[in-house]
Parts: structure tokens; C-alpha cells; sequence
């Protein structure tokens, strides 16, 4: 079926004045001022209410974080505080707690006009070995895109770390389980809805044979790699002290310098290690919230987009950001910019850019991210008729500037997933009262 998605207040696309035909899962017309489709459609839908944006693209989340929002034992702690206090509390989590945690994430996300989302899972306390088979299923569920990265630690309380004992696992494990998600659930096409990446939590949470055999494995699999990094300066201090290096030495020693790897934070680079970044086509997940959340400092967007990094957005873990609210990260990150680099160096468009088109970069893909002909249909719609909009001039930038955070429709692979504010097939009342009810197991 071919829909026109017919005269839009405003469109993220040049050329698209008067909207944009979708057939199938993809998007193959853009229509211009003056011009209609140039064959016949099937259906039409008025945008005329509506700001249409591509997508939105989440690199960086820890769903089952959902359960322990602003949680007393994280309250106004620095990182080291709120892991020694959270990661005893995560031990506690079941697979009911993870599908309901993920759900809720999905579709908070998704409310939010967020089309793909990238899950950082890690946590694996007995029981919870077949994590990634649940996120996938919730994903395809729900009807979202999704980068789902099996996350890894092996570095427990007895060897020194922070993580509790019973939520790490041993190499061999980990190792198999990446094989074994890898081949059920990766998918590397075009259009793809579900794709697996590898994801060791940090290089001080996992030995450098992990690094270096998921980097081998990804290879294998093309596949994306993931890992926290230079988050914080002591985390760097810990790298030079365990490995004699910085950790953007260990990527390189381990076989993470090429753009199959994106990064989160990447908060504490030196110059010389930006450009490294970049040459390599490093990504770099921009995470706004928590980095003001955990006081741990701004990533250096300008600088690392500059060297040829690319340069994404994420709502981070829930219980970092307390909410999973892409078009809120958009606004923290031009707030943000600005703060670091001045009022006219950092636009609106830029904070877009990030969301959609590089973040959609750091996943390694290359087919979603943009209103363009050719690439899947993933559309965010939003309104303009709250009283926070009201007087506003230019309706792109409204969105960002007078915070936008909830879409009225979006469209994944051509399919509408929210209609009129509301995700198809969810009773959000009777989900919100499960999640709170599992919520309590970690009072």
C-alpha cells in the first residue's frame, strides 16, 4: 500500500514540503512545495497538525534500571556511590522483572517518538542467563528496532570490583552465550529489525580477553561493539594502573579502533585521543542526563564530530536519567552544547542530527536515521497544541526548545506503533500497574 503522508506543518527533509509516500516497510517519494505524489496512493493521512521528524535513535539504555527510578540508596551519590549502592539491588532481578522492565522501557520510549533503541544488559544473576532472548521477544512485541547488546562483566567484589558475585559471569559463558545469541537473533540486512551487538560492561568490569575476543567475534559476525568508556578520570587512572594504558590504548590493543564500536560517556579524552577517535570512525554516545545526574562532566561533541567520530544520543539507565525520554535527551543536549560551546555553535539541528541520522551511524547502520527516499519508513509526529507551544514561530525548532516529550504518532517499518498518543495493543494503566508492583521487590 502506498500512504501520503500529506502537508505537514513542518518536515526534517528537504524537499519534503508537502510530506512523503511510504510503500511497504520504506519511504520512496518525497514530495516538494507545488508537486503531488507522482502515482496514485492508496491512502492518505493529514499532517497538517503534525512536526515530522525522522525516528528517533537511542544508543545507549539499561533497561531493567526502569525498576529502581530514584531509588534512596542512589539519591545524590557520585557513579562509584550509586553502583556500590544500586549493584547489590540488581542482584535481586528475574526474568518477570526484566520483561517488564524492558516493556516498559519500549514503550516509554516509543511514547517519546523514539523508533530504535539499543539496550546495554550486563546484570546476569542465576536464572537470568537467557536475558537477551527476552529483550528481543518484548521488542518484537512491540514492534520496535532494536540493537540489543549483550552486555558482559567478570570482575566481581572477590577480584577487587564493585559488582556483587552472583551477578558476573566467567568467560567461557560469556563467550558461548555471545555465539549463541549471535546466531538466533543477528540480523545484519538492510532493514533489519533486531540486530545483537557485543557490549563488556567497562574495562574495569571485564578482563582484556573479553575485550579482545568480542572484538574478534563481532568480526566474525558483523556485528557492533559497546562499552562504557572514560566516564569518569578515575576510571582512566584505574586503566593505567591495572594495564599500564589509558583505556582508548586498550581499544586499540584489543581490536575496538574501527566504526563497528561506539562508545558511552567518552566524557575525560585528551586531544590527541579524540583524534585517534576519530580516524578510526570510533561513535561516541552523547549521554545528557546522567552525565548531569552523576556530576561527571560533558562529553566533547564538537570536538569528537569534528575528528570523524560519530556522535549519538541516549537517555542512559533509568536509574541515572529516571526517565526514557528521547525528545527530553535532545533538549538536555543542546542545553548542554550550549553551555560548553556557546550560544550560535550548537543548533537544534545538531541535537536532531545526533538523535537520528548519528546515532543511527554509531549502530553501524545506515538505512534508518533520515526522511530520504530509500530508507525505512521510522517517522516521530508530533503535535504542537499543548500550552507549552503556544506563540511559538518556527515548529522544529518548538520542539526542542519549548520540550517536546510526547508524539502523537509513530511509524515503525511503515507500521503505526502510537496512534494518537497511545501505543497500539498496550493497556499503558494495567503495564504501569505491574511495573510498579515489580518495582517493590527492590524497595
Amino acid at each position: 500500500m502506498r500512504l501520503w503522508i500529506k502537508d505537514p506543518l513542518a518536515i526534517l527533509s528537504e524537499g519534503a514540503e508537502r510530506g512523503l509516500v511510504v510503500e511497504g516497510t520504506r519511504i520512496v517519494e518525497l514530495v516538494a512545495r507545488g508537486q503531488a505524489p507522482s502515482a496514485p496512493v492508496d491512502a492518505t493521512f493529514d499532517a497538517s497538525r503534525h512536526v515530522v521528524l525522522p525516528g528517533l535513535i537511542n544508543t545507549h539504555h539499561h533497561f531493567y534500571q526502569t525498576l529502581t527510578r530514584a531509588h534512596p540508596a542512589a539519591i545524590d551519590q557520585d557513579l562509584i556511590g550509586w553502583l556500590l549502592g544500586l549493584a547489590p539491588i540488581w542482584a535481586r532481578l528475574t526474568p518477570e522483572h526484566l520483561r517488564l522492565a524492558t516493556r516498559l522501557a519500549l514503550v516509554e520510549l516509543l511514547l517519546s517518538g523514539c523508533t530504535t533503541a539499543a539496550d546495554h544488559h550486563y546484570v546476569f544473576p542465576p536464572g537470568l542467563e537467557n536475558a537477551i532472548d527476552i529483550e528481543v521477544e518484548e521488542a518484537r512485541r512491540l514492534g520496535l528496532r532494536m540493537t540489543v547488546t549483550r552486555g558482559s562483566m567478570t570482575v566481581s567484589k572477590k577480584d577487587g570490583g564493585i559488582p556483587p558475585d552472583e551477578i558476573v559471569q566467567d568467560e567461557e559463558t560469556i563467550l558461548l552465550d555471545s555465539e549463541r545469541v549471535l546466531n538466533l537473533f543477528h540480523d545484519p540486512d538492510l532493514g533489519a529489525m533486531i540486530r545483537i551487538a557485543l557490549a563488556p560492561c567497562s574495562p574495569f568490569s571485564v578482563t582484556k580477553r573479553i575485550m579482545a575476543e568480542s572484538a574478534a567475534i563481532a568480526t566474525r559476525h558483523n556485528c557492533q561493539l559497546h562499552t562504557h568508556l572514560a566516564q569518569t578520570e578515575e576510571e582512566n587512572d584505574y586503566c593505567r594502573h591495572l594495564y599500564g594504558m589509558r583505556p582508548v590504548d586498550l581499544l586499540e590493543e584489543t581490536g575496538w579502533m574501527s566504526p563497528r564500536a561506539w562508545l558511552a560517556h567518552g566524557v575525560y579524552f585528551t586531544p590527541q585521543e579524540i583524534g585517534r577517535l576519530g580516524h578510526a570512525g570510533v561513535g561516541v554516545c552523547h549521554c545528557t542526563a546522567s552525565d548531569m545526574v552523576l556530576a561527571l562532566g560533558i562529553c566533547p561533541t564538537k570536538e569528537l564530530e569534528a575528528a570523524g567520530s560519530p556522535i549519538g544520543l541516549g537517555v542512559d539507565g533509568s536509574a541515572s536519567n529516571d526517565s526514557s525520554n528521547m525528545m527530553e535527551a535532545v533538549r538536555h543536549a543542546l542545553m548542554l552544547g550550549r553551555l560548553r560551546y556557546g550560544a550560535s555553535t550548537v543548533t537544534h539541528f545538531d541535537a536532531l542530527r545526533w538523535a537520528s541520522e548519528g546515532s543511527a551511524r554509531c549502530l553501524g547502520r545506515d538505512d534508518i536515521g533520515r526522511v530520504a527516499v530509500g530508507l525505512e519508513a521510522d517517522l516521530a509526529l508530533f503535535t504542537l497544541d499543548e500550552p507549552r507551544f503556544s506563540g511559538a514561530h518556527d515548529p522544529i525548532a518548538a520542539l526542542v526548545l519549548c520540550g517536546a516529550h510526547r508524539a502523537d504518532r509513530v511509524m515503525i517499518a511503515g507500521q503505526w506503533r502510537v496512534i494518537d498518543g497511545a501505543v497500539l495493543g498496550v493497556d499503558l494503566d494495567a503495564l504501569i500497574a505491574r511495573h510498579k508492583a515489580a518495582a517493590r521487590a527492590f524497595a
